[in-house]
C-alpha cells in the first residue's frame, strides 16, 4: 500500500478534524423523493479530474462537511441550482451540471421544524476554486481540502453508510464526468488565492 502524501501544514489541521455523531438517516440510492416529501438540503460530491473530491474543514470546530446547505427561495425547489449556489457561497466553487444521486430520509426532520424531510446527494464536476471569502451565513473562511473518496467518509465520519454513498457518487462521476475509479491519494489544501482545474 502506498503512502499517502501531504504537507506538515495539512497534518496538522487534520489533527484538528472532529467528526459529527452519525444521524442514521437511511440512504436511498438511485431514488426518486417520494411527492410530499420536501427537499430541504442538497449537498454534493465535486469531482476533479484526477478523481479527488473537494471537503471542507471549518476553522471554528474542526468539522468536515461536502459543499451544500439548505434550499433557498431563489433556487425555486431545485436541489441542483442550491448546490450550485452553496458550493460558491462556501468554498467559491465553479460547478457543471449536478447529477442526482439519491436522498437520505430525515424522519426526525432536524431541519424541517421537525418534520419528516429529504436531504438530497448529487455530484458534478467542479471547475474552479475562486479566491478564499467569507461564507455569507456564518462569515467564516472555510479551509478547502481536495481529498480521495474514502478519505473525505474518513474525514466525515460516515462510516459504512458514507461509503455506500461515496460508491454510488464515483460510479455515477466515472460515467458521466470521467473521472478515474481510483482517485489520486494525495491529500492538497487549495490555495487561498484559488485554482482552475483542466482535464
Amino acid at each position: 500500500m502506498s503512502r499517502i502524501e501531504y504537507s506538515a501544514e495539512i497534518a496538522e489541521l487534520l489533527g484538528r478534524v472532529r467528526r459529527r455523531p452519525l444521524a442514521g438517516w437511511p440512504w436511498r440510492p438511485g431514488e426518486t423523493v417520494p411527492e410530499g416529501l420536501p427537499v430541504k438540503q442538497s449537498w454534493g460530491w465535486l469531482f476533479v479530474p484526477d478523481g479527488r473530491v473537494l471537503t471542507l474543514v471549518n476553522p471554528r470546530d474542526g468539522v468536515v462537511s461536502l459543499p451544500g446547505g439548505s434550499l433557498e427561495p431563489e433556487d425555486a425547489g431545485d436541489p441542483g441550482r442550491a448546490l450550485a449556489r452553496e458550493a460558491g457561497e462556501e468554498a467559491q466553487a465553479v460547478i457543471g451540471e449536478p447529477h442526482y444521486l439519491g436522498y437520505l430520509y430525515d424522519r426526525v426532520g432536524s431541519a424541517n421544524g421537525g418534520h419528516e424531510c429529504a436531504r438530497v446527494r448529487m455530484t458534478a464536476a467542479l471547475h474552479a476554486v475562486g479566491p478564499t471569502a467569507p461564507d455569507p451565513a456564518s462569515g467564516r473562511h472555510y479551509r478547502r481540502l481536495l481529498v480521495a473518496p474514502g478519505l473525505a467518509v474518513e474525514l466525515l465520519g460516515w462510516g459504512a453508510p458514507g461509503l455506500r454513498q461515496a460508491r454510488v457518487a464515483v460510479a455515477t462521476a466515472v460515467v458521466q464526468l470521467g473521472v478515474p475509479a481510483a482517485a489520486n491519494e494525495t491529500i492538497e489544501e487549495v490555495p487561498p488565492a484559488g485554482v482552475t482545474f483542466t482535464a
